[in-house]
């Protein structure tokens, strides 16, 4: 929604003072030169980018138009599946967990929570450490060690898209002036034409080093920006498992390992400690 909002005031700002100053939008419809600036800076883009990242880039366009998946009520039950799991092992022993960590598209427990047991990225994730505390891991030092490890790896993974796009719009100004070069050679293969046509041409050619800077500074990097932005707040959904495992294997209580999990969330998806205290009470017993 934002980003639609943005996109709107960057256009009318710009098109609506140039037209204010007398300009004509006539001049500006250079479509020859669009071509040759963005199709060039897809093509680099092409060039530059593995199968991968290409291959992600619609997910993470359509990512950065709609926000973070995740909200306040999210992390509330990702905080009470926690938990739930935590006084689970607890009260029975991290034997009990066994099952739901080697079947988790079974498990009873994760089932009732339905948000995190469709997200089968963080099922996987949560699962494969509380497999290693199942097996025997006692050292928080070396289990958050590997953790982050985990995570700079997905977060590398995550940003390449984001990089890829940031990476055309810094391209796409020094494309506009090829676009300009190119319009001014044209230009002066017209040299005998009347001062008007030369005008003309003059001002069409000057119409693709404005199209580079305008698509770069006014939509391809804010794009970007915004698509980094929504990656880092929905990385928080995995550092915030990573610190509640962490409590729990120094000996915290569910209770106390949940805190450590919320403090870990950003001041506008983070529920008060009262929302969580409230939810834990109405879970239904392990």
């Amino acid at each position: 929604m934002f980003v639609i909002v943005g996109s709107i005031i960057v256009t009318v700002c710009v098109l609506g003072g140039y037209m204010a100053m007398g300009g004509k939008l006539g001049v500006l419809w250079q479509p020859f030169e669009f071509v040759i600036i963005f199709g060039a800076a897809v093509g680099a883009l092409v060039i530059g980018s593995t199968k991968q990242t290409i291959g992600h880039i619609g997910g993470g366009l359509s990512h950065a138009m709609k926000g973070s998946k995740y909200g306040k009520d999210d992390y509330l039950e990702l905080l009470s599946m926690m938990y739930q799991v935590f006084r689970l092992a607890k009260t029975k022993g991290m034997l009990a967990l066994e099952q739901h960590v080697e079947k988790p598209d079974e498990s009873t427990l994760f089932q009732q929570f339905p948000k995190f047991f469709a997200n089968k990225e963080a099922v996987t994730f949560f699962c494969d450490y509380l497999r290693m505390l199942t097996l025997g891991t006692d050292n928080p030092h070396e289990l958050e060690a590997l953790i982050d490890e985990e995570l700079e790896t997905k977060h590398h993974e995550h940003h390449e898209v984001a990089h890829a796009v940031q990476n055309m719009a810094d391209g796409m100004p020094a494309l506009g002036i090829v676009a300009a070069v190119l319009g001014v050679i044209k230009t002066m293969g017209s040299i005998t034409e009347p001062p008007e046509v030369l005008g003309r041409l003059i001002g069409g050619a000057l119409v693709g080093t404005f199209l580079g800077v305008f698509l770069a500074y006014g939509f391809i990097g804010p794009l970007a920006n915004i698509m980094k932005a929504v990656m880092d707040s929905e990385h928080k959904y995995l550092v915030c498992m990573k610190a509640g495992l962490l409590a729990h294997l120094q000996g915290y209580a569910p209770a106390v390992s949940v805190e450590f999990a919320r403090k870990a969330l950003m001041s506008h998806t983070r529920p008060t400690f009262y929302e969580v205290e409230q939810a834990v009470q109405n879970l239904p017993a392990t």
